[in-house]
Formats: structure tokens, C-alpha cells, sequence
């Protein structure tokens, strides 16, 4: 490792701005930005399956509260919602004196909190579609067949419906992605937060933004080329003979 950072030092012994410590300072921010929005996209997954099956449900007892969530945190602002579960936690009374506050004294956490829940409203509202738009012959078949209705889910409705919600769901990772950038504003120091520290040092905020925003760049076409990677081999099926 030291090595390593005597070549890099020596690469940019002539760059006033990139230099090696900078350069760790993006590093660090890719790792927190990377971890983030992967848990928060692993966890909200997890969440927005049943929530999406429980949407599509005939009781309104289930039913309308999933909406009820959905639309709220589908129609206010991702940075309201970090605000709240950042700074509005302290105002619960003697809630420093449990055991969450091992959680929330640290701004990864409500941030992920806030990300996860976001995260898992939009998903759920495109799983939700992807279920409801399963076609009538393939449920038909699968009663022909004999199945319960928690198999036929399991078999046929959810395999199908994960499908069609591929593309729709790439562009959810991509928005998180590039939501990601408001955990700066709760002091974690992710790809943005490191480019306000290069901005406030160096007072150089072209070269700052511009480099986070290619690292950026660089990781939504990643994204884009694995879902679309996906998207060929899963929706195979749907594409014409020959093409």
C-alpha cells in the first residue's frame, strides 16, 4: 500500500489539486457511496416484494396502507425525508438512552434508513405493475395445472413480473445512484462530500465537481451495461426471430 502511494504521489508530484490525499479522500467516498446505495437497494428489494404483493391485495386493510406509504414517500422530496429521520429522530423522548441510539447517533445509518425506505416505495409501485400486467394465459395455465395460489406467485407470477420490471427497475438503481449525492448534507462523506472537501481546500470547484461528476458517470454506465446485459438475456423470449 505504501508503495503504491509513492506512485501515485510521484505520478502527481506536478498537480497542485489531485494529489494522492485527495485522490483517498474520493476513494473513501466511492466506498461509502457504493455501500449505501447497495444496502439500501438490498434491503428495499427485500421490502418491496411483499409490499408489492400486499398492494395487489382485495382487503383494504392491506391494501390502502401500502398505497397510503407508497404515495407519501413517492411525492415528497428524498432530502425531506432524510431531514426527518436525521434530525428528527432527537426530538423522540429518551430515545438517547436505548438502544437505537447506537444506530442514529451515526448519519450512515439514517441515511440508509431514508435511502431504503424511498427506495423500497418506487420499487414497490413497479413490482406492483409488473404483477398486475402478468398475462391472463400464463395464470390460467398455471389453475389448469392445479397450483395454489401461493405457488402459482412463487412459479409463475413472480418470476415473470421480476422480468418485465428489469428495465423499469434499472432506472430505479440509476436514481438512487444519483440520489445518493444529498447524504452529503448530513455530513457523510461519500463521492460528494469528498468533492466539497477539494472545493473547500483548493477552492477549485470546476475540477472538483467535474471529476465526482465522471466517477458518477462511470458508475451509471455500469449499471446501464449490466441491466442491459440482463435485459438480453431474460427478455430473449420477447425479442423477434433474427434480431
Amino acid at each position: 500500500m505504501e508503495q503504491l502511494n509513492g506512485w501515485f504521489t510521484e505520478l502527481l508530484s506536478g498537480n497542485a489539486i489531485f494529489t494522492a490525499n485527495t485522490l483517498n479522500f474520493y476513494w473513501n467516498g466511492l466506498v461509502t457511496t457504493v455501500q449505501l446505495v447497495f444496502l439500501c437497494l438490498l434491503i428495499g428489494i427485500f421490502l418491496a416484494v411483499p409490499l408489492a404483493i400486499g398492494r395487489g391485495s382485495k382487503r383494504p386493510w392491506i391494501k390502502w396502507p401500502i398505497y397510503a406509504y407508497t404515495y407519501v414517500f413517492r411525492g415528497t422530496p428524498l432530502l425531506i425525508q432524510l431531514y426527518l429521520v436525521y434530525y428528527g429522530v432527537v426530538f423522540f423522548d429518551g430515545i438517547q438512552d436505548t438502544i437505537f441510539w447506537v444506530v442514529f447517533k451515526q448519519a450512515f445509518y439514517p441515511a440508509l434508513i431514508a435511502f431504503t425506505l424511498n427506495t423500497a416505495a418506487y420499487t414497490t409501485e413497479i413490482f406492483h405493475g409488473a404483477i398486475k400486467n402478468t398475462a391472463k394465459g400464463e395464470i390460467e395455465a398455471a389453475r389448469a395445472y392445479g397450483m395454489s395460489k401461493p405457488l402459482m406467485m412463487r412459479r409463475i407470477i413472480l418470476p415473470s413480473a421480476f422480468r418485465r420490471a428489469l428495465p423499469a427497475y434499472g432506472n430505479e438503481v440509476i436514481f438512487m445512484l444519483h440520489a445518493s449525492a444529498v447524504a452529503s448534507v448530513v455530513t457523510i462523506m461519500d463521492l460528494t462530500g469528498a468533492a466539497y472537501y477539494v472545493y473547500a481546500r483548493f477552492y477549485a470547484p470546476f475540477q472538483a465537481f467535474i471529476f465526482v461528476a465522471l466517477i458518477y458517470l462511470c458508475l451509471t454506465f455500469s449499471i446501464m451495461f449490466v441491466f442491459r446485459k440482463l435485459e438480453k438475456r431474460l427478455l430473449a423470449h420477447l425479442r423477434p426471430r433474427g434480431v
